[in-house]
């Protein structure tokens, strides 16, 4: 069996940022994966509140100064690395000085919502996928973790899917607990859009809430795993609209989580 690849996106990782239960998540399992054999890149956001000095993100310049579109913006993409102690792997931080520089996550010093989160998270699906293409590096499978990364699995099925570093690449949806009642202002789907998107299927972003991203995110991907957590009512209702249709699935948190999770990627990936 060839070495699969597996690239991590995500709001978040322990050490640099942790919030919510994502972090720990994204910090365990590409260690084990890795462990396993297989290749693993990680992408977060460089959020405000990650200490570069302390951390030691540095600037990688020849992936640097791509051109980003959110809707009829263009904002330039910087990436940042660093490598998480006492572990072999790097993580790639998605940085724009408009969009990540403020002190704070997805709420502000008053704990309002970001009214510019879902330009955020656009721009952080996109300058994901631009960057692995400027690294050449052909991921197996995409591991998209929470909302913000939800628009990847689209993007996959549609503006790369010929892509030849992305045409074979399948993707995972995970789904967790971080619901907001935030409603975003402005064209969603004019901001979202890409290459080969019909308007028809941004449908779902016409609500301009958590649910809009997470059923983007259920629709496109091939696989949907659920956390282990506590669902609002809403939240359960769509798995249980989408289960017809897709596979849905929650991995235990037992002591086999991580081999559950290899046996995972392995079946989507043959």
């Amino acid at each position: 069996m060839s070495k699969l690849r597996i690239l991590y996106a995500a709001t978040e990782i322990d050490p640099f940022l942790q919030t919510t239960k994502v972090a720990e998540f994204l910090r365990m399992l590409p260690q084990a994966m890795q462990e396993r054999g297989m290749e693993v890149r990680i992408f977060v956001p460089r959020f405000g509140l990650i200490n570069e000095r302390k951390n030691r993100l540095h600037e990688v310049v020849r992936l640097s100064g791509i051109n980003i579109a959110v809707g009829e913006e263009e904002k330039p993409l910087i990436i940042k690395v660093a490598s998480i102690p006492n572990a072999k792997l790097q993580v790639y931080f998605i940085d724009n000085e408009d969009y990540f520089h403020r002190k704070s996550v997805l709420v502000d010093k008053d704990n309002k919502f970001h009214a510019d989160n879902d330009e955020r998270a656009i721009f952080f699906c996109k300058g994901v996928l631009e960057t692995v293409k400027k690294l050449g590096w052909a991921p197996d499978i995409v591991h998209c973790n929470d909302w913000m990364t939800s628009l990847m699995p689209l993007y996959l099925k549609t503006t790369y899917k010929n892509d030849p570093i992305f045409k074979a690449s399948k993707s995972v949806f995970s789904v967790y607990n971080n619901e907001f009642a935030h409603k975003f202002e402005g064209d969603l789907l004019e901001k979202a859009k890409m290459l080969d998107i019909e308007d028809d299927m941004l449908q779902h972003l016409k609500t301009a809430d958590f649910g809009a991203f997470i059923k983007m995110g259920m629709q496109y991907a091939d696989m949907v795993l659920k956390s282990n957590e506590d669902f609002s009512d809403n939240l359960n209702a769509l798995f249980t609209e989408y289960n017809n249709t897709k596979r849905i699935g929650m991995i235990a948190s037992d002591d086999n989580v991580m081999d559950s999770y290899f046996n995972l990627y392995n079946e989507l990936a043959n």
